[in-house]
């Protein structure tokens, strides 16, 4: 027996009592793991450090859905502009919907497995240009890196970092860090 495929009406009207978060995917709601340790201390060092650039209601982590190209993703963080903030304070739900202004600033940080390298470094990286995200941060922890991804003729272009370098925003220049703080920031 073929199971159907959900409409994004349908994964919208959906009431879960769960507490675990969920993407919808291809007519798919595809329930998400819970984040290793790491990667939520990443992401929560990188919301503290963008509170010291940005209002605090223009930041979300990992409570916020994008829709991308019929698909819904739910970010590690975001950053979200002034315009989509105000829209956002006046929805029901947490739900960046494509009829809304994009985020400035996506960052997904990469859980350990081929699954999820695929749906960081290849799905979303092109659902989030589509998107028209401006920037888009790809945190890998387990390959020591940062690829920090620029929209340009809706395309992204790269900046690979490793080792030594700074981790520096193009839209937020007063943003500098240093990768190793970034990849263990209890270090």
């Amino acid at each position: 027996m073929v199971a159907t495929k959900l409409s994004l009406a349908d994964f919208f009207s959906l009431e879960t009592d769960s507490d675990s978060l969920c993407e919808f995917v291809d007519g798919e709601v595809i329930e998400m793991p819970p984040e290793s340790p790491r990667n939520v201390l990443i992401s929560l060092f990188l919301l503290q450090r963008f509170l010291q650039i940005v209002p605090f209601h223009w930041l979300r982590r990992m409570d916020t859905e994008v829709v991308v190209s019929g698909r819904v993703r739910i970010p590690d963080l975001l950053v979200l502009g002034v315009d989509l903030a105000a829209l956002l304070e006046d929805t029901g739900r947490s739900t960046i919907t494509e009829d809304m202004p994009a985020p400035l600033l996506v960052v997904e940080v990469v859980s350990p497995g081929k699954a999820n390298e695929d749906r960081d470094y290849r799905y979303k990286r092109s659902e989030y240009a589509v998107r028209g995200i401006p920037e888009y941060w790809i945190v890998d922890p387990a390959k020591a890196k940062v690829t920090v991804l620029t929209l340009v003729d809706g395309l992204y272009e790269a900046q690979v970092l490793q080792g030594e370098a700074i981790l520096q925003s193009p839209q937020f220049p007063e943003l500098s860090l240093a990768l190793a703080k970034v990849l263990s920031p209890t270090g």
